[in-house]
């Protein structure tokens, strides 16, 4: 489009340079023409195309080639300046890298395994020989990582695929010369860990001069070839049976010292609990001895402090007998003399009480006397609660008023004569 742009813009400065009006006189005077102001218009949107143009492309090669870098986690990155060769590395996080002036790389510093194919099976592409020229497949891991602190240096001459280029050869340069230094029974079965040493001592140094750090190597399965594994297997079976039945033979051994030994130390032991046993008699009868001398005499005050006990019991009894034997008495007296009170308290109590009487009935004769109509009813109320009293005057001759409800015959005494006249007995 700019190319479009300044081919139109050249058009219009010929046209002006001719002065030749690009339409005919009749648009042109509908539609005056000003070449400077289109000129100024076409100038301004070459301008414009122009800084979109160089925008987008700015952009364009900022999404292409973003100068931002990221390092992740547990790897470092290793950027080289291409003018002055400055190496530096960086750790987790973004890195400036300017295209075309910084070269940016990012390894792992993960420890990584490598476990040569071709060499675990003994029928393989490429199998260990052993020094009698046997094929032997070997397991191995080979355990390495980066040296972080050796990167800086080596990262100019390390290949990005360094486990390829730089490990397996180095593995393998080492394992195969090893190998052929052992035999296949070495190999399978008594020398295992002298060659995982041996390894390593040649593979670390190196590895260590392209920047490697080797952490280990492993020595797994050992595959031989199928006869001989037989052979092999039968002979080792053999030789474990052997030293089994030399074991047991030793075992055997040791047990029958051990049992001599055993009847030995009980012998001892029972003598030794024999001489025990009899100085424990001797003793025991020296101190039995012994203590008679002191039991005999201790017996005899025992039975003196027994005698005297009893002696002591009889006095205390009989003070107990005397002491009960008075205290019955005074109790006894005592009873009697209380009974005595009490007989003559009852017979006073008797004697007032018939005192007491008496003055009341004297009272109630005098109360009768003056009021004889309180006999009648008092009559009446004990008869019953349903009987009403009638207060009357007493008959004409003096008697009792209810005499006809009682049944007394006239010339009997009424009951207030009848106790007047037990009064006065009483007086005489």
């Amino acid at each position: 489009m700019l190319h479009r742009l300044q081919v139109i813009a050249r058009a219009v400065r010929r046209m002006l340079a001719r002065k030749i009006r690009p339409v005919g006189d009749a648009t042109a005077a509908a539609f005056p023409f000003n070449a400077e102001a289109t000129l100024s218009r076409l100038a301004r949107a070459q301008r414009v195309i122009l800084f979109v143009g160089t925008a987008g492309l700015a952009g364009w090669l900022l999404y292409k080639h973003f100068p931002v870098e990221n390092v992740p986690r547990g790897d470092i990155g290793v950027r080289t300046n291409q003018l002055t060769g400055t190496v530096t590395q960086f750790r987790d996080g973004s890195v400036f890298v300017l295209p075309g002036l910084h070269d940016m790389r990012v390894y792992s510093l993960r420890d990584q395994v490598y476990r040569p194919e071709q060499v675990r099976q003994s029928n393989g592409a490429a199998p260990l020989q052993s020094v009698e020229g046997l094929s032997v497949g070997v397991d191995l891991t080979v355990r390495y990582a980066l040296d972080p602190a050796k990167l800086a240096t080596v990262s100019k001459n390390l290949p990005d695929n360094y486990a390829q280029e730089i490990v397996e050869p180095a593995v393998q340069g080492v394992i195969y010369k090893v190998f052929a230094r052992y035999t296949v029974r070495e190999i399978f079965s008594t020398r295992r860990a002298e060659i995982q040493q041996v390894i390593e001592g040649e593979l670390k140094p190196r590895l260590a001069a392209d920047g490697i750090v080797l952490r280990g190597v492993l020595m797994g399965k050992v595959d031989l070839p199928a006869d001989y594994k037989r052979g092999m297997e039968g002979l080792l079976a053999e030789e474990l049976e052997t030293q089994k039945m030399r074991y047991t033979l030793e075992l055997k051994e040791k047990r029958v010292k051990q049992t001599e030994l055993e009847a030995s130390a009980e012998k001892v032991q029972r003598e030794v609990r024999a001489e025990a046993a009899a100085r424990e008699q001797i003793i025991a009868a020296k101190a039995q001895e012994e203590a008679m001398k002191h039991v005999l005499p201790f017996k005899q005050r025992q039975i003196e402090q027994r005698q005297l006990e009893a002696e002591a019991e009889k006095q205390s009894r009989m003070k107990v007998a005397e002491g009960t034997a008075q205290a019955r008495r005074i109790e006894a007296s005592g009873e009697a003399d209380a009974r005595q009170k009490l007989a003559e308290v009852e017979a006073w109590r008797l004697d007032r009480i018939g005192k007491v009487n008496a003055e009341q009935m004297a009272r109630e004769g005098a109360l009768v006397t003056r009021h004889p109509l309180l006999i009648q009813k008092t009559m009446a109320d004990k008869l019953s609660d349903k009987i009403q009293v009638i207060i009357a005057a007493p008959p004409s001759d003096g008697g009792f008023i209810g005499a006809a409800l009682l049944g007394s015959k006239r010339g009997q005494p009424s009951g207030e004569q009848a106790e007047q006249q037990a009064a006065a007995k009483e007086e005489q």
